[in-house]
C-alpha cells in the first residue's frame, strides 16, 4: 500500500522497532480538513470543541492558526495512517498563562488521537505513539516541559496523561476569549505536567 503522506515533508521521523514509522507532518488546513473533520465531529471529541464545525469551519481554523508565530497544528502518521493531530502552543501567548506560572523552555500541547485503527488497540500502542511524538516536542524543540489542560470532565484524556507519567497541577477556570477569529468559552481545566527527563533522561 502506498503512502498518500510520503512527499510530504516532516518536521520529525521516529522509526521504532515493532510499531513503525511515526511522522509528524506539518497540517496543511486545505489537504487536511476532511481527516480533522470527522475526528472533531465525534462524540468522543466533543471536549475538543468543534463538534458542530463544517469541514469548511475546520479548514478555516486551522488556516488561521498557521499564521500565527505561537500556536501551530501537525498531523501525526504512522506507516502512512493518520494516527494524532497535535497542537503546540507558547504558553504566555495563551490564556492558560493566567492560570499557572510559566517556566522557561515550557511548551502547551493539545492531542487529539484518531479512532482505534489497525493496531490502536494493542496494549501499550498509545504510549509508544505518545513517546514518538513526544520526542518531536521535548528533545525536538529543545523544551523541558510539557503543560496540558484537559477539560475536568474529560475523564479519559486525564487519566491517559496520568499514565503516562504527567504529574497533575491544579484545577484551574481557563477565562473565557471573545475575539474576531476565535473564541473560547471559559473552561475548567486539570492542568498536568511532563518533565523531560521522565521520559528522556540525561
Amino acid at each position: 500500500m502506498s503512502d498518500p503522506y510520503a512527499s510530504r515533508a516532516c518536521v520529525h521521523e521516529e522509526v521504532t522497532d515493532g510499531f513503525g514509522t511515526v511522522r509528524v507532518l506539518p497540517l496543511d488546513p486545505g489537504a487536511d480538513a476532511a481527516v480533522i473533520h470527522r475526528w472533531v465531529s465525534e462524540d468522543r471529541a466533543a471536549f475538543w470543541g468543534m463538534t458542530e464545525l463544517t469541514e469548511r469551519q475546520v479548514a478555516d481554523v486551522y488556516a488561521h492558526m498557521a499564521t500565527l508565530d505561537t500556536h501551530h497544528a501537525f498531523l501525526v502518521v504512522r506507516d502512512g495512517e493518520p494516527v494524532a493531530l497535535l497542537q503546540t502552543y507558547e504558553p504566555e501567548a495563551d490564556r492558560v498563562s493566567e492560570c499557572y506560572e510559566v517556566r522557561p523552555g515550557d511548551i502547551g500541547v493539545h492531542l487529539l488521537l484518531a479512532p482505534a485503527g489497525p493496531g490502536g488497540g494493542q496494549r501499550g500502542w498509545t504510549a509508544r505513539l505518545v513517546t514518538a511524538i513526544t520526542a518531536y516536542v521535548l528533545p525536538g524543540l529543545d523544551r523541558r516541559r510539557i503543560v496540558v489542560d484537559p477539560d475536568l470532565r474529560n475523564e479519559k484524556a486525564i487519566a491517559r496523561f496520568l499514565r503516562l507519567g504527567f504529574t497533575p497541577g491544579p484545577v484551574v477556570v481557563l477565562p473565557e476569549i471573545d475575539l474576531p477569529d476565535v473564541y473560547l468559552p471559559q473552561k475548567q481545566a486539570q492542568l498536568a505536567f511532563l518533565d523531560r527527563e521522565i521520559l528522556f533522561p540525561g
